[in-house]
């Protein structure tokens, strides 16, 4: 990678990828994008790892958006906006298509492409000081359709509309009210109610969870462009595996199955 401003780890079953750019509540330049994708192309190709955390460094922020200090050099034209959009939205698409379940850990400020970032993952669990905005209104910038339809699936059209509109902060509460996410944590127990959370998932069968992560992800495309028979195989892969035979011996031995994903 080309920036000390993300951060990849491995602990276990569990990898974790973190914004590090605290002074300036993890603000995103082009660089820490194109290390997203580098990131999670090696966590992804990892058999070892089972999920993926996201962060941000300092407990003040987990991602607070592009870096709007860079607009002049970075974003100063629609040709500009357009490349800058590319490398934002592949990356996105490389947490939004990983084959681990990802998770994002939102303490304080999640911000324009902060929460466009959160809603790639699969899953949003906040600290109770969390505060979430898209003040795109107030820069004048344009946002593109697939950022648009990803949170609207997400939250429903009259929530994003209000979002937009007003451009206004939300708190934690008002963040889980609308779906925006899945649960809210005293700011003092997140990392380890996190951690435990993941350990709980990785402890699951693989296989099973990249299926229905796959079969999901095609559920939320056009009719036509849904690969409906890859999930499917992908379901046939799981009830023909080591797994399965060893998920129904630790049922009747009442124990602890141990899943290899394979």
């Amino acid at each position: 990678m080309t920036t000390d401003k993300m951060i990849a780890e491995r602990d276990g079953a569990i990898g974790r990828m973190i914004f590090n750019n605290p002074a300036r509540h993890n603000a995103v330049s082009p660089d820490m994008w194109a290390a997203v994708g580098t990131i999670m192309d090696d966590l992804n190709s990892d058999d070892e790892i089972r999920v993926v955390i996201v962060s941000g460094a300092g407990g003040k922020a987990f991602v607070s958006g592009a870096d709007i200090s860079k607009f002049e050099d970075e974003r100063a034209n629609a040709e500009a906006e357009a490349k800058y959009h590319v490398l934002n939205r592949q990356s996105r698409a490389k947490l939004t298509n990983s084959p681990k379940p990802t998770i994002a850990m939102i303490q304080g400020y999640c911000i324009g492409g902060g929460v466009g970032t959160a809603i790639a993952c699969d899953m949003r669990i906040c600290s109770d000081n969390a505060r979430f905005a898209i003040p795109a209104a107030r820069l004048g910038v344009g946002y593109y359709y697939d950022d648009l339809k990803r949170l609207t699936d997400l939250i429903g059209p009259s929530f994003t509309k209000e979002i937009f509109f007003t451009a206004r902060q939300f708190d934690a509460e008002e963040a889980r009210d609308m779906g925006l996410v899945d649960r809210v944590v005293p700011d003092a127990e997140l990392e380890e109610y996190v951690a435990t959370y993941a350990a709980t998932i990785a402890a699951n069968a693989p296989m099973t969870i990249q299926a229905v992560k796959k079969a999901v992800l095609e559920g939320a495309k056009d009719p036509d462009d849904r690969d409906v028979a890859l999930c499917d195989r992908m379901v046939d892969i799981c009830n023909a595996s080591e797994d399965y035979s060893e998920g129904r011996r630790a049922f009747m031995e009442k124990r602890k199955p141990v899943f290899v994903g394979r």
